[in-house]
């Protein structure tokens, strides 16, 4: 768009035969806020120039601060959107859309300070259930992830610790989920990243982990190196050198291919591509 400083971070998802994505567009202010966009292949994009509005029922959480890092799941009729919202610090925003053109605000939910919300796809045990990573109001210096439900996308309860960082390791400084966990028959899929404090600042990375089916917070394997690393001119030059952060992974049910969406360098939108059962295998076999 023209005023774009970079499209990064940001959520896509088959819709209606084609596709449609939420985006994290930061502009020339810097401002971070969420835009529409829509595809016919996935590759080739066409972003709303006005960013997301929503439509809510409670206006004291309605200022609009920034809005960054999406994530959209469908969870039986209704697209769900997630973002790092701002309500007196960094918090989980939760909103739904049926059309991508209306979008519903929900309550935010957790507490500040929280980043990194990412629903699952379908309810756990009756409830909705989501990801998140407790953090600080700064460039968070450390990070865990935990597992919440709710009965109603309002009140968040049954909080589970799933993942801390390892020390001496690609992950050594915090971890936060990325993609809509994917179901599978050996558990979820879970494809996070990893953050390393290096003599050259943090170091984003990919890694996967396999979650039990029933208790998501049960970690079945996890994989001790990367799955991918910022390598590529685009991944380690930009507006945040050395960063790959995934926010969405499409897969093909009759093939098990996968097509995975990541912010490279805080900067730009990229793409990578492999199989559910090559993952479940590094995992298996690379587990730490």
């Amino acid at each position: 768009m023209p005023t774009s400083n970079s499209i990064f971070n940001s959520a896509v998802i088959p819709f209606e035969g084609r596709f449609a994505g939420v985006f994290r567009c930061d502009d020339q202010t810097r401002r971070m806020q969420l835009h529409v966009g829509f595809s016919d292949n996935g590759f080739d994009w066409k972003i709303e120039p006005e960013r997301v509005r929503f439509n809510v029922a409670e206006p004291e959480i309605a200022e609009f601060v920034y809005s960054y890092d999406p994530r959209v799941t469908r969870v039986e009729d209704r697209y769900y959107l997630t973002w790092c919202n701002w309500y007196h610090g960094p918090t989980i925003g939760v909103g739904w859309t049926d059309d991508f053109r209306t979008f519903h605000q929900l309550e935010n939910a957790y507490l500040p300070f929280n980043r990194n919300g990412v629903l699952f796809p379908r309810r756990i045990g009756g409830r909705f259930a989501m990801l998140s990573r407790p953090s600080d109001n700064g460039h968070t210096p450390f990070g865990d992830i935990f597992y919440s439900e709710s009965p109603d996308l309002c009140f968040w309860g049954r909080h589970r610790h799933v993942m801390s960082p390892v020390t001496n390791s690609w992950q050594a400084t915090k971890v936060g989920g990325g993609p809509v966990p994917i179901e599978t028959s050996e558990g979820w899929l879970l494809i996070y990243h990893g953050v390393l404090t290096s003599c050259n600042g943090f170091v984003y990375s990919i890694g996967v982990a396999l979650l039990d089916r029933e208790r998501p917070w049960t970690v079945i394997a996890r994989s001790a190196p990367y799955a991918l690393s910022p390598q590529a001119l685009y991944e380690c030059v930009g507006d945040v050198p050395n960063v790959v952060f995934p926010c969405a992974a499409l897969c093909d049910a009759a093939t098990g291919r996968l097509a995975i969406y990541y912010g490279a360098a805080d900067t730009v939108t990229a793409l990578a591509f492999g199989y559910v059962s090559e993952l479940v295998e590094f995992v298996r076999e690379n587990s730490l």
